[in-house]
């Protein structure tokens, strides 16, 4: 089984596609299961603060690493061994193969949010994620992301045996073939007479041909 606990914000951002298609069908399948931790239930002061301004200047909020560690250590109390997750700028660009080779285990994904987060908390990171040369206003939808890469990968999530294996970037930076289903013809644009064939060698020969590669 492999496990998710998303320390976040803003948990209702992030439960109800958790609790949707593929990832709900997991955890009813007990092939994974998630957890949401509240980030400002470890805030500091009345107000329950976790973020403050930048030494140095700037605009903009930093997470502050009291509620961040506290955080951390509360989620690690059920598993020593959870790994941290931090999508973050400077991380490791996540692709397929990543997702593929991440082990059965706990992870904890941390959601940043405001213009970033003391760089003392990148001591407590095992794996610092990237989802590309863009910025998000928050980890949650990054988190979401890594989930269901990951999720949709074990088998018995997905309906078909072969689903996730015969897809785009399932080899490196393959691209899946065209696939077409009914009506025949729609709107004068019709399905290739190979498909329609039955001859599987053939249908084999046209959907290497017309896959591809980034």
């Amino acid at each position: 089984m492999i496990r998710f606990t998303v320390i976040t914000l803003f948990p209702e951002a992030v439960e109800p596609y958790l609790r949707t298609s593929m990832m709900w069908k997991a955890v009813d399948k007990g092939l994974a299961d998630f957890e949401l931790v509240n980030l400002r239930d470890f805030g500091l002061g009345p107000h329950k603060s976790v973020d403050d301004t930048p030494y140095g200047g700037g605009d903009g909020m930093l997470l502050r690493c009291e509620p961040v560690f506290a955080a951390v250590e509360f989620a690690k109390t059920k598993d020593p061994l959870a790994k941290v997750i931090l999508p973050t700028p400077v991380g490791k660009i996540w692709n397929q193969g990543m997702a593929k080779s991440l082990p059965e285990g706990h992870y904890i994904i941390l959601c940043p949010h405001y213009e970033g987060y003391d760089e003392r908390i990148m001591s407590i990171v095992d794996y610092p994620i990237s989802l590309g040369k863009y910025v998000l206003t928050g980890g949650e939808l990054p988190a979401l992301v890594i989930i269901d890469s990951v999720v949709r990968l074990i088998p018995g999530v997905l309906g078909g045996e072969k689903s996730a294996e015969i897809e785009s970037f399932s080899e490196g930076d393959n691209l899946e073939y065209p696939q077409y289903t009914r009506p025949e013809n729609f709107r004068g644009m019709k399905v290739p007479e190979v498909l329609l064939s039955g001859n599987h060698g053939e249908i084999a020969k046209w959907r290497k041909e017309h896959s591809g590669k980034i």
